[in-house]
């Protein structure tokens, strides 16, 4: 399921998928709610806040990190903090 979340001015909010084309929209700016690492003294796939560095997850298989973030980045979720600000990709 892929929810949109519109604002005033224009600005949406999503977990990006391809399973809608944004381009369509128009021009793309895209930002990473979090990061996802491994971390080598833990032997774990750690998913962290982007713009806070947050510890919100982890797990020994980095798909079941993505699955993570897709079920509770994806619609709201009230148990999980949303990162207020992002920092944007880099080229």
């Amino acid at each position: 399921m892929n929810t949109l979340r519109f604002h005033q001015g224009g600005r949406i909010d999503c977990l990006y998928t391809e399973a809608i084309d944004l381009r369509a929209l128009g021009r793309l700016q895209v930002f990473r709610a979090t990061d996802i690492r491994f971390c080598e003294r833990s032997q774990l796939w750690k998913v962290r806040c982007a713009s806070t560095g947050k510890f919100l997850h982890s797990d020994p298989s980095r798909e079941a990190c993505l699955q993570w973030e897709r079920e509770n980045l994806g619609p709201p979720n009230p148990e999980i903090e949303r990162p207020a600000h992002t920092l944007p990709n880099l080229p």
